[in-house]
């Protein structure tokens, strides 16, 4: 074997000299990014934890506003979890931009170590709240009921039903996270209806139970309390409560007051409008025959208005709320035999007060209509199924009260309306309904509005 020369032992410990730096170098390098790693890692956890406080703090702010209208904030930081390694802490401030709108800045903080004094990742999110009103009635119905089908849902805002309530489908009432309180006089008998309509129910008529769910994915979530409901199947948070219901007299309207205050007078054609038009309708009118508000035009009205014939509205077309009313809602009535429709995402628009309107129909199939102080017996059970308020195809009217008077009110693929009243409530196709205004005065409960991470 072939001895190595001495020369030839310098050539190895010249390699390793040469070779073991770039090793050294290639190992620092690799435990580098593998530090480089675990930091981002660890970093993003700790964003990820700071968010998740700034969620907790926003969902705990909003139940404590809803349970205290004036609540500002938390005064300073708020501990959510600490153990041996992190620390996650919260702050809320509430800011009022005006009477419908709470801002929340809630601040999730992230410590670490746990003792540290300065938060090594922070996450700052606003929400928006606006109020829906859910201590009073935000559907009032009379002997004809209240119908859902589809996909219909009441998001918020109390239910008193004269008569019966029907689901079908996937219609919803309430929410699991805002259960909403139902009311059912069962004043929908006799069957089929003769003179003495309307009565409340007894055993001797064998009507059944008054409130119906029909499938498993129907549901009320709220308290609810039903004369002759015995069955609280699909309904929770609490469901149904013993007890019976007294049947209501729906709100009455001084018809015949507006009447005599109407001392202008337009024609349909001079109310009418469509394209980029704009039109006034003065406080204490007579609009004398059928008016079409269509295309984008703007209609400004300054008071009470009374539409002999129907109203009609479609294709974004405007009803605003003048701002020199304030507070004071204008009422518009409509005596046509097929009274107010609203399709196509036309609006009826509140004023810098957040006044609505009041819309209401006397059409009825009784001889005196519309002139009718009292409706009764089948003339009553027949005007029930008559729809004289039409909403559809995203309509949208947030603070503006409908009042089928003596018939039906439908809502189909409809947006935010203030409240509904009438014989017969029908809610139908996918309408998805946040009532914000109500029948009578109530708590408010706030619901979020816009939601984004600064």
């Amino acid at each position: 074997m072939k001895k190595l020369r001495d020369n030839e032992h310098g050539m190895l410990i010249l390699v390793f000299l040469i070779v073991l730096p770039f090793l050294i170098l290639i190992a620092t390098q690799y435990l580098r990014l593998s530090l480089t790693s675990f930091q981002v890692a660890r970093f993003d956890q700790l964003h990820t934890e700071a968010q998740f406080a700034a969620d907790a703090g926003a969902d705990y702010a909003i139940e404590q506003i809803s349970q205290d209208n004036t609540w500002l904030g938390t005064s300073g930081e708020v501990q959510l979890h600490s153990d041996s390694s992190i620390k996650t802490t919260y702050a809320v401030s509430v800011t009022n931009p005006d009477s419908n709108t709470k801002v929340l800045q809630v601040t999730g903080r992230t410590y670490w170590p746990a003792n540290a004094t300065t938060a090594n990742r922070s996450v700052t999110v606003y929400v928006t709240l606006r109020p829906v009103t859910t201590g009073a009635f935000s559907i009032v119905s009379g002997e004809g009921g209240l119908t859902m089908s589809n996909s219909a849902k009441i998001v918020g805002g109390a239910v008193f039903v004269n008569g019966e309530i029907n689901l079908s489908n996937t219609a919803q009432i309430g929410l699991s996270t805002n259960p909403v309180n139902v009311q059912v006089a069962d004043q929908a008998c006799p069957k089929p209806a003769d003179s003495t309509y309307p009565k409340v129910c007894t055993a001797a008529d064998n009507a059944g139970q008054p409130i119906i769910l029909n499938g498993p994915s129907t549901h009320i979530y709220g308290t609810v309390k039903a004369t002759n409901q015995t069955d609280g199947t699909n309904m929770s948070n609490p469901g149904l409560v013993a007890g019976t219901v007294s049947p209501q007299s729906l709100p009455s309207y001084d018809r015949a007051s507006q009447k005599a205050a109407a001392t202008n007078n337009m024609t349909a054609a001079a109310a009418s409008c469509s394209g980029t038009q704009t039109v006034t309708w003065p406080a204490n009118t007579k609009i004398s025959g059928n008016v079409t508000v269509d295309t984008k035009c703007q209609v400004t009205v300054m008071g009470n208005v009374w539409i002999t014939g129907n109203l009609t509205m479609s294709n974004t077309a405007q009803l605003i709320v003048s701002n020199t009313l304030g507070t004071t809602q204008p009422v518009i009535m409509v005596d046509g035999s097929t009274g107010a429709t609203f399709n196509n995402s036309s609006q009826l628009v509140s004023n810098s007060s957040n006044t609505g309107f009041e819309i209401i129909t006397f059409y009825s199939t009784a001889g005196c209509s519309p002139e009718c102080s009292a409706v009764t017996g089948t003339d009553l059970a027949s005007s029930r199924s008559v729809a004289t308020i039409n909403l559809n195809q995203s309509a949208n009217a947030p603070n503006s009260i409908f009042y089928a008077y003596w018939s039906e009110v439908s809502v189909g693929n409809s947006g935010q309306i203030g409240a509904l009243i009438g014989q017969t409530v029908n809610l139908n196709n996918n309408s998805a309904i946040t009532f914000g205004s109500s029948v009578s005065t109530g708590s408010i409960t706030w619901v979020v509005n816009g939601y984004r991470r600064h």
